[in-house]
């Protein structure tokens, strides 16, 4: 993503976090929320790969809570990322957007442990796109009265991605 275009998403993101009625943060946090942190931007980390389309079918996903929830298996993404082949799967994330719930080494240090979530591009042409910039935290690291899934093991990376989202610590 363009750098102007990542900064203006950046502040969006924010501004939702800090005025939207669906703001993940809870009431109490949003006294001292001066908005998220994130990895410098990197261009060098957008990726292109094969999408494989799958019928939509249901498949099950561990959670935060320890149980499992169904979603949609969009297809997979197989895609060369820092030099290693991977074949994420993709999910619907119930709104119609594709996305890959992924882990890397960052997760427990710079990152929340249980992992991130990427968009997805679908392109017409049986390609997609992933940018790790856009990696953001999923809503239960604000709020422990959300439930998210986990990344399955087919879509752990074996590398640090620095780039997107960091942890979030309210007194940062």
């Amino acid at each position: 993503m363009e750098a102007h275009a990542l900064e203006e998403h950046r502040r969006e993101r924010d501004e939702f976090f800090r005025l939207h009625y669906a703001s993940p943060m809870p009431e109490e946090g949003l006294e001292s929320f001066d908005g998220l942190s994130y990895f410098a931007p990197n261009a060098e980390m957008t990726f292109t790969g094969n999408f494989e389309p799958m019928d939509g079918s249901m498949v099950q996903i561990e959670s935060t809570a320890g149980t499992s929830s169904g979603y949609h298996k969009l297809g997979t993404l197989r895609v060369d990322v820092l030099g290693i082949e991977y074949r994420f799967t993709v999910l619907d994330d119930g709104d119609g957007n594709p996305f890959i719930p992924f882990g890397d080494e960052t997760n427990g240090d710079s990152t929340y442990g249980g992992g991130r979530y990427l968009p997805v591009t679908l392109g017409d042409d049986g390609f997609a796109e992933i940018d790790f910039d856009l990696a953001h935290n999923p809503f239960c690291v604000y709020d422990d009265e959300f439930v998210c899934p986990l990344p399955p093991m087919e879509n752990q990376i074996a590398a640090p991605i620095e780039a997107g989202e960091k942890m979030y610590r309210a007194d940062a």
